[in-house]
Order: C-alpha cells, then sequence, then structure tokens
C-alpha cells in the first residue's frame, strides 16, 4: 500500500495540480484561434482576433505603456531590493535596523488595496503642495517599485546569506576597497539572484491592476486595466489573443533564463574544478 501511494498516487495528484493550474490557460489559447466569439464551442482555426488585435488601439497602447512600466519597475526594484538586502545581511547592527526591516516587508504583507490608497492620497497630498507629480506613468513606476523592491529584497537577501565571506574578506586582504569587493567579488555571486529579482519585480509591475486603478490618471490605461475593463463588459477573444501572446512571451523569459542559469551554473562548477585541480597539482 505504501509503496503504490508513493509511486501513482503521488504522481496522480500532481497531474491533477497541473492540470487545474494549466487547463485554464491552455483553454484560452486554443478559443484565441476561434473563428467566432463563442466560448464554448470551437467552430473553426482563425488569425481573426489576433487580426483584431492588432488593430485595438487601446490594447496595443496599453502593452506598450505596461512594457515601459514594468521595465522601469523591474531595474529600479532589483537595484533599490539588493541595497536593502545587502545593508540587512551584511550590518547586524545599526540604529533603526527594526524598523528599516519591517518598512521594506511590510509590502509583502500588506493588501495592494491599502497600499494602493495610501499611495494615492500621498501622491494628491504631494501634488497639491509642489504641484508634481500629475498621476500618470511615473506614479505607477513608484507605486509597482514600492511593491517589487520587497519582493527584490527576499530574493537578493536568500541569496546573500549563502555567499562565504571569506572570498570577500581575502579580497580586502589583498588591498581591495569595500566598494572594489561588492562591484568585483559579491556582485558578480550575487548576479543570478539580481536578475531574478528584475524578473520578478517585471512579472508583478506587468500583470498589477490594483496599484495601477488607484494611481493611473486620465487617459493612462496600462494592459490589465484595459483587459480588465474589456472583461467587465462581456466577453472578447481579443483578449484571449493578448494574453497568449503575453504567456508566449513569458515562456519564452522563463526558458531563456533557466538556460543562462545552466550555463552559469556549469562554467562556475568547471571554473571551480579548474581551480582544485591547480591547487592540488
Amino acid at each position: 500500500m505504501q509503496r503504490f501511494l508513493q509511486n501513482y498516487f503521488g504522481r496522480a495528484w500532481m497531474v491533477l495540480v497541473f492540470l487545474f493550474l494549466y487547463l485554464p490557460l491552455l483553454f484560452m489559447v486554443v478559443f484565441s484561434f476561434n473563428s467566432s466569439r463563442q466560448d464554448a464551442v470551437f467552430t473553426g482555426f482563425s488569425w481573426r482576433w489576433y487580426e483584431a488585435l492588432g488593430r485595438d488601439t487601446k490594447i496595443v497602447e496599453g502593452f506598450w505603456l505596461s512594457l515601459q512600466i514594468a521595465l522601469a519597475t523591474g531595474v529600479l526594484s532589483a537595484v533599490l531590493g539588493t541595497f536593502a538586502a545587502f545593508v540587512l545581511v551584511r550590518y547586524q547592527r545599526f540604529i533603526g535596523r527594526t524598523l528599516f526591516s519591517g518598512m521594506v516587508n511590510a509590502p509583502l504583507v500588506m493588501p495592494e488595496v491599502v497600499i494602493g490608497l495610501s499611495l494615492l492620497l500621498l501622491m494628491v497630498g504631494i501634488q497639491h503642495v509642489f504641484g508634481w507629480p500629475e498621476r500618470g506613468m511615473l506614479t505607477i513606476i513608484l507605486g509597482h517599485t514600492l511593491l517589487g523592491m520587497a519582493y527584490a529584497m527576499v530574493v537578493v537577501q536568500s541569496r546573500l546569506l549563502e555567499v562565504d565571506r571569506s572570498v570577500e574578506e581575502a579580497a580586502m586582504d589583498l588591498g581591495a576597497k569595500p566598494v572594489q569587493v561588492f562591484f568585483l567579488v559579491t556582485l558578480p555571486n550575487i548576479a543570478q539572484a539580481i536578475v531574478a529579482a528584475f524578473l520578478l519585480s517585471f512579472t508583478l509591475s506587468f500583470d498589477d491592476v490594483v496599484i495601477s486603478e488607484f494611481l493611473s490618471g486620465p487617459g493612462v490605461n496600462t494592459l490589465p486595466q484595459v483587459i480588465f475593463g474589456y472583461a467587465r463588459r462581456g466577453i472578447n477573444p481579443t483578449i484571449y489573443a493578448a494574453a497568449t501572446i503575453l504567456i508566449g512571451i513569458i515562456s519564452t523569459a522563463v526558458v531563456l533564463y533557466s538556460v543562462w542559469v545552466a550555463r552559469q551554473s556549469r562554467r562556475l562548477a568547471h571554473e571551480a574544478q579548474l581551480a582544485l585541480s591547480e591547487v592540488q597539482g
């Protein structure tokens, strides 16, 4: 019985979980090529909705706006999250450390509605005092960065905890300054984590609706906002086509990142083996 559970039940449960997660996506991809608007009967293969997608200016403009916001958010979140993680890992004692750690981690557990509403009140107050910034692309980037930085910090922090401090100490013993140690030793060791933090922040930003709704201005709508608006008015297969393209882009990015990580791991393992061979020789 125990062998049956180990060999078959676990695999069957895994298959059911994957079907639950990915069968709706497969359904959506298939019906993005449907020749009619029906969402229950596949009437024939057609590129009709992809052609309609190219003519839909709202979706196209929303896509490019979301892409720009997500790229800016990913870069800012990765940089700020890396510095925050470095401070928390390398400097265990400084005044306000507990408060700093709590504030950085707060967006992870706080509802996005609360984050969006508080940022809206902050931006409105700043605009009344200084006349800037207008709600739009910049305010959305700032809001998304607040959320993305927290996730990026967690990813980079976990990698920093695994880095061997003796390598950094050896570099300083050889005369390297702390800044040089960070950029020449620490940064290459955590590069994969920084890339992962960028991709995670990019995805969170590109997918966000709640914070974008609070911080967007008139005529500024990201792709998720446009899709959400279409979905509220009824079934529109153009949404399926847009979502299918996004799935393809994200899947390609994940595959490329996985290949890059695998090659980097093999290269580092090969270099470590060569170094060990030279030492033993």
